[in-house]
């Protein structure tokens, strides 16, 4: 791997394959339409500007010497410049508006324009929280009806609707569950939370952040929860169990509702992880499968997934245990107006959840773009249209789980959920590693699924096709992973070592990267003159 002056990785170093020596190099680093783009202040010029402001006028100096004496570090280019800029290195993100994203729902799937467009209406886009309740009655409407959906498709009476992202969510429910103890004066003795081996990591460090010990509990032959294993560490001192459902080997608990039963029969409370909420939205509630608290993401299940790091919503829906327990605010209908519960005192007064409320979470009410986003996916859907998707989800999952089977090696038996998991098995004496399959699927046109987790699969690779791929892009996607799989078996190594070939900067040393990041870009120093 060779690297530029500022750190940054360009290509990987000659193998001495076929595949490297046909590379025809170019002058200015392009490969055809691939444009080598250079950091902004690189291409830094004096006195380069895209805007061309007048003179100051001469006024007296009140900055009392401390006027800058010398450049502030901000790169000047012109118009032209600074668009092709931010163009190519857009041109250089794959983005679901090109081709599949099997890295599924929770990072990027379709996002219905309209959704988009009913984000950025005047009265939802630019409402303020500090506006007065009877200037912002739409808003507060919309944020109950949206509670009244999600509080229906779970079977829950509750929900709080200020946690903004799935690991806020979680500490909301979780929080909850500690306020619940801690009313019947147990908090000394439960100090346990169960968590399965394939859980997200953000559920055992939830569970750490609110004061648990975690117990993990291992997966059976199946993938699922080991009911078994389950039922020896339950006791007394068990606080709580955590759950994802499906689960993160995009398998359901079919046992979830005796899981429930054993942790409640100690005195424990059911959180369910709802990550994957989307391949059961409409088709089951957890209410009915005994859960008490579960955070939903809209930005997963409802529209906008959170590529780029945000925004996301996370709601949590509480059970009738729970409910009293809700962190506030909330809000209520009274004689057709909306109003916002603040205190603890006001939701006693009110009669409704959050009598006891352990507090807030936030400072304000949550995403009020997502909530936006999330009512219109609702509505524009419809229940039967909810239920389709769900459907779509696990049916699209399944169809490819069913065309790769021939070559790749499934993780475990039977049909799976919104997610197909295989493992590195049928790699196995190739020379050809997970890693290097990932590349080879850049060259393909296609961004390489979750590798390496869940981390209790070998080599695992978490394939989540989402409900908007159809059976065309689909084929032509396990296609394309069918054919690397035959030519990693013919033992085409060094094809697979140097991908990707078509990419702009090659194959990355990403451990390098990892450890020893580049954060800052620091301008070359002029050679000095001899004397």
């Amino acid at each position: 791997m060779t690297m530029n002056s500022q750190g940054r990785p360009t290509r990987a170093e000659s193998a001495g394959t076929t595949e490297e020596a046909s590379d025809t190099p170019t002058l200015t680093g392009n490969r055809g339409l691939m444009i080598r783009e250079s950091l902004i202040f690189e291409k830094d010029a004096f006195g380069r500007t895209g805007v061309d402001l007048p003179e100051p006028k001469p006024r007296a100096n009140r900055l009392g010497g401390l006027e800058r004496r010398e450049g502030i570090g901000l790169p000047g280019l012109s118009e032209p410049e600074t668009m092709r800029h931010f163009v190519r290195l857009s041109q250089k993100n794959y983005a679901i508006d090109m081709g599949p994203f099997p890295l599924g729902s929770c990072t990027m799937k379709h996002n219905p324009r309209l959704n988009e467009k009913m984000a950025r209406l005047p009265g939802f886009a630019d409402v303020h929280p500090m506006q007065p309740e009877a200037t912002v009655q739409g808003a507060l409407e919309l944020i109950h009806v949206l509670a009244r959906w999600l509080k229906e498709l779970t079977g829950m009476p509750a929900v709080a609707m200020s946690p903004k992202a799935g690991a806020h969510g979680e500490l909301c429910g979780m929080m909850a569950i500690k306020a619940a103890i801690e009313a019947k004066e147990e908090a000394a003795t439960r100090v346990r939370v169960l968590a399965p081996e394939s859980a997200h990591g953000t559920n055992p460090a939830t569970a750490v952040q609110c004061g648990f010990r975690v117990d993990a509990i291992p997966a059976d032959k199946t993938g699922r929860v080991d009911l078994n294993a389950l039922k020896e560490k339950l006791g007394e001192d068990v606080a709580a169990i955590m759950v994802t459902n499906p689960n993160t080997c995009g398998l359901f608990e079919h046992d979830i509702r005796d899981i429930a039963d054993a942790v409640h029969a100690v005195g424990g409370y059911f959180y369910c992880d709802g990550a994957n909420f989307n391949a059961i939205a409409g088709k089951a509630r957890p209410g009915d499968l005994g859960v008490d608290a579960m955070h939903i993401n809209l930005h997963k299940t409802f529209s906008t997934p959170h590529g780029g790091g945000g925004p996301g919503s996370g709601p949590t829906v509480l059970s009738e245990a729970l409910a009293p327990f809700a962190p506030v605010p909330f809000i209520v209908e009274r004689n057709g107006r909306f109003h916002l519960i603040e205190r603890r005192e006001a939701a006693k007064s009110a009669g409704a959840e959050g009598a006891e409320s352990f507090g807030r979470m936030t400072a304000f009410h949550g995403q009020m773009g997502m909530f936006v986003r999330a009512l219109s996916y609702m509505l524009s859907h419809g229940a039967d249209g909810v239920v389709r998707a769900a459907e779509d989800a696990v049916l699209n999952a399944n169809y490819v789980l069913a065309r790769l089977r021939s070559e790749l090696t499934a993780a475990f038996d039977g049909y799976c959920m919104h997610e197909a998991l295989f493992d590195d098995r049928f790699l196995k004496g190739t020379g050809v590693e997970t890693i290097d399959f990932a590349k080879a699927m850049i060259d393909e046109g296609f961004h390489p699924m979750t590798m390496y987790f869940p981390l209790v699969v070998h080599g695992a690779m978490l394939i989540e096709p989402t409900e908007s791929e159809s059976k065309a892009e689909l084929d032509k996607f396990c296609d394309a992973l069918l054919s690397l799989a035959r030519r990693a078996k013919a033992g085409e190594v060094a094809a697979f070592k140097a991908a990707p070939r078509h990419a702009p900067l090659r194959r990355l040393d990403e451990t390098s990267a990892a450890r020893k990041p580049v954060l800052r870009w620091t301008p070359p120093q002029p050679a000095e003159a001899a004397e």
